[in-house]
């Protein structure tokens, strides 16, 4: 694949910041950029969020960063990182509570499947597909089965997409992708669960879901924050 650390530069970080204080930090991630490292090397927005960290704040030695979430790599927007240990803790239980607000902008394939209504909850039993990086439906009485549910609102209808608001109340595996295409509207890009690619000169693999906005309580002073995200370059233009 032709996805190149180029595009993912140092410098750039400082632009990509939507919020920071001496708890917090946050990002509005590019598509294309993994959210944490992996073994092999890859550019991931934690080393550039340790590196941007070391440099403003003169640090030496390994740089303290907390990972509540992650969002998929070729998906856009808001992730939030902590910088101590009280903060992670307390971030972290937020999103094990289910009480961090999360809100994705997605669009949507019409492709000749279930017709979107304007506001609709999406339940499914899914599971991840073993040893393969995907996930899948199937019975609750399947193995490693897990309830999906999602809050489905449509934000504006085009010819042949449709953009809507997903707001998840669960954290499956490829969740909103997978439950997309399970209605017969995949989310444009995303070859993996049938839609067709979106053309890149870099050579990204992009899809056009974007992690939107975030709402949480900020660790120390326990005021709700809420974390908004500008809509990527490869989005389609709202009319």
């Amino acid at each position: 694949m032709a996805e190149s650390s180029l595009l993912f530069k140092q410098e750039n970080a400082a632009g990509w910041i939507l919020f920071e204080d001496n708890h917090c930090l946050a990002f509005n991630k590019p598509p294309g950029l993994l959210t944490q490292g992996v073994p092999d090397g890859l550019p991931a927005l934690e080393h550039i969020a340790r590196e941007y960290l070391r440099t403003r704040y003169l640090k030496t030695g390994r740089v303290y960063l907390g990972i509540p979430h992650r969002i998929d790599r070729p998906v856009s927007g808001v992730v939030l990182f902590t910088r101590s240990s009280k903060a992670a803790a307390r971030v972290a239980e937020q999103f094990r509570e289910r009480t961090v607000k999360k809100i994705y902008h997605a669009w949507l394939a019409n492709m000749g499947g279930d017709e979107i209504l304007p506001d609709s909850l999406w339940l499914d039993q899914i599971r991840k597909v073993p040893d393969k990086a995907h996930a899948e439906k199937c019975k609750v009485t399947d193995p490693g089965a897990r309830e999906a549910i999602t809050h489905c609102r449509v934000l504006q209808r085009q010819n042949d997409r449709t953009l809507v608001e997903l707001s998840p109340a669960t954290g499956r595996m490829h969740q909103l992708r997978l439950q997309a295409s399970l209605r017969g509207t995949p989310i444009l890009g995303d070859v993996l669960y049938g839609a067709g690619p979106i053309p890149s000169p870099e050579g990204l693999s992009l899809i056009a879901l974007h992690a939107r906005s975030l709402t949480f309580l900020h660790p120390i002073r326990y005021e709700p924050i809420t974390l908004e995200a500008p809509h990527p370059p490869h989005f389609p233009p709202l009319q």
